[in-house]
């Protein structure tokens, strides 16, 4: 069994930027695909970056690429995202995910944090 708990949301003002980590504990997560999903109120849920586990290959939704970076530690089995020009639109709860098969369903889930961007 595999624990992601997310840290690191906020309130920061349009165009600033924010870091978020996700710690994993329970297994080494540095063969899985680790992903980051948000969710606005009154929306769904939705992609916004992944990073492969054995290529370290990423992946971005169009809206934040050039803005977020997701990367991975795995001496420390952290997983982060940064984000620089944060929009009002970025305003989400933002997830952490782990799935051991590339491809297939999301196996773990974080209880999320809360980033909020005012304009």
């Amino acid at each position: 069994q595999v624990q992601l708990v997310e840290s690191g949301g906020g309130l920061v003002q349009a165009g600033g930027s924010l870091r978020l980590s996700c710690a994993a504990s329970g297994r080494t997560v540095s063969s899985y695909a680790m992903g980051w999903f948000r969710q606005a109120p009154g929306k769904e849920r939705e992609f916004v970056a992944q990073i492969r586990g054995s290529t370290g290959t990423t992946y971005y939704r169009d809206s934040v690429k050039g803005r977020f970076t997701i990367s991975r530690d795995n001496n420390k089995n952290t997983v982060y995202l940064q984000m620089n020009r944060l929009k009002p639109e970025d305003t989400a709860l933002y997830y952490c995910a782990a799935r051991i098969n590339f491809g297939g369903d999301w196996d773990y889930w974080g209880q999320g944090t809360q980033v909020t961007v005012s304009s």
